[in-house]
């Protein structure tokens, strides 16, 4: 098996993925917090990326959705920012 660069992009995205979700598991990170959404979104553009090279159906439409949820939170949580006095 040949590991290229795009295997470590893809791979650092997972690690990103599943460190912050154990954070948020492990109370040691809210799941609502900017930085978690900012985490997840990079996590899953990376997987993205590195699908466009080794491409999977299941993998692509799980992390598309994934990078939209983040984005859509990372957007309430700046939005709440704003908001706040």
């Amino acid at each position: 098996m040949e590991y290229a660069w795009h295997d470590l992009a893809g791979n650092l995205g997972v690690a990103f993925v599943v460190v912050t979700y154990t954070l948020v598991q492990v109370r040691q990170m809210q799941a609502t917090s900017l930085v978690y959404g900012i985490l997840n979104a990079v996590g899953a553009a990376l997987i993205l990326f590195s699908l466009l090279f080794a491409f999977n159906l299941s993998a692509f439409v799980m992390e598309a959705f994934w990078l939209l949820a983040s984005i859509i939170g990372v957007r309430l949580s700046l939005r709440e920012r704003a908001a706040r006095p």
